[in-house]
C-alpha cells in the first residue's frame, strides 16, 4: 500500500497542528502553506470544515483516501475505534516508538510480534487479548518513566497487551468525528 512521502511540515501547517508527533514548532502556524503567502482570512463553509476534519484525521493516521473511506464504510460512526486498533497505531500508543511513521516502519520490517508471530502489515487489526512484543533484534531504549498508555492497553517493558477495544472516550485525539460522519453522509 502506498503512503504519503512529501513534505510533512506543509501538511501540519495546513491543518494548524503537529500531525506527525515530531514536536516541531509550527513556525508559521497562522499562515497556510503556499507560494503566494496569506490570502486573507476567509470564513470556512460547513463543507470546508468537514473536509478539513477528514483530511486531518486521514493524515494523522497516515492513510490515503481509499483506505480511509473503506474504514468509514465498514464501521460507520465508530471508525475511530478501527483506526486506533491498527497495529501501527497500537505500537505507537504503547510507546514503543515516538511517531506513527516509525511504528509503521517497525511493523513493515517484521520487528513486531503479535501473539509470538511476526506481522508485517501495518493495517492489521489487533483484538482484545493480543500480546504485542518487540522482536529480539531491536533494542529500544527502556526508560524509567513509563509512557502514558491508554486505558485499553497495558504495557510491561517491551510487551504490550490489548485489554479491550477502545471507546470514543478512550481516544484522546482532537478529532471531531461528527464532522467526518457528516462529510461522508452528504
Amino acid at each position: 500500500m502506498a503512503r504519503y512521502t512529501g513534505p510533512k511540515n506543509r501538511l501540519s501547517r495546513r491543518e494548524g497542528m503537529d500531525l506527525f508527533g515530531k514536536g516541531n514548532k509550527l513556525r508559521r502556524a497562522a499562515v497556510p502553506p503556499g507560494q503566494h503567502g496569506p490570502k486573507g482570512v476567509r470564513r470556512l463553509s460547513d463543507y470546508g470544515a468537514q473536509l478539513r476534519e477528514k483530511q486531518k484525521c486521514k493524515r494523522l493516521y497516515g492513510l490515503l483516501e481509499k483506505q480511509f473511506h473503506r474504514y468509514y464504510k465498514v464501521a460507520g460512526a465508530t471508525f475511530l475505534a478501527l483506526l486506533e486498533t491498527r497495529l501501527d497505531n497500537t505500537v505507537y500508543r504503547l510507546g514503543f516508538t515516538p511517531t506513527r511513521a516509525m511504528a509503521r516502519q517497525l511493523v513493515g520490517h517484521y520487528h513486531i510480534l503479535v501473539n509470538s508471530q511476526p506481522v508485517n502489515i501495518p493495517s492489521y487489526q489487533v483484538r482484545p487479548g493480543d500480546i504485542i512484543t518487540v522482536g529480539p533484534k531491536i533494542q529500544l531504549p527502556v526508560s524509567d518513566i513509563p509512557p502514558s498508555v491508554p486505558v485499553w492497553l497495558s504495557r510491561q517493558a517491551l510487551v504490550g497487551k490489548v485489554e479491550r477495544l477502545p471507546g470514543r472516550a478512550d481516544i484522546d485525539t482532537s478529532i471531531n468525528d461528527q464532522l467526518i460522519v457528516e462529510y461522508y453522509s452528504r
